[in-house]
């Protein structure tokens, strides 16, 4: 029932290319949320008391 195969290298590089823009797309929401951050509570936030 649960066979085991191997990938053809066609079809690894598909698979680290799929994974390498999913890591992108990820980096990317990060930054993204990040500076959204960073505008909505502007300049002031950086300058708050620890």
């Amino acid at each position: 029932m649960n066979e085991l195969y191997e990938l053809t290298t066609k079809q690894k590089k598909s698979r680290r290319r799929r994974s390498i823009a999913i890591a992108l797309v990820l980096v990317s929401l990060v930054v993204l949320f990040y500076v959204a951050t960073i505008i909505k509570f502007g300049p002031a936030i950086l300058a708050r008391p620890l």
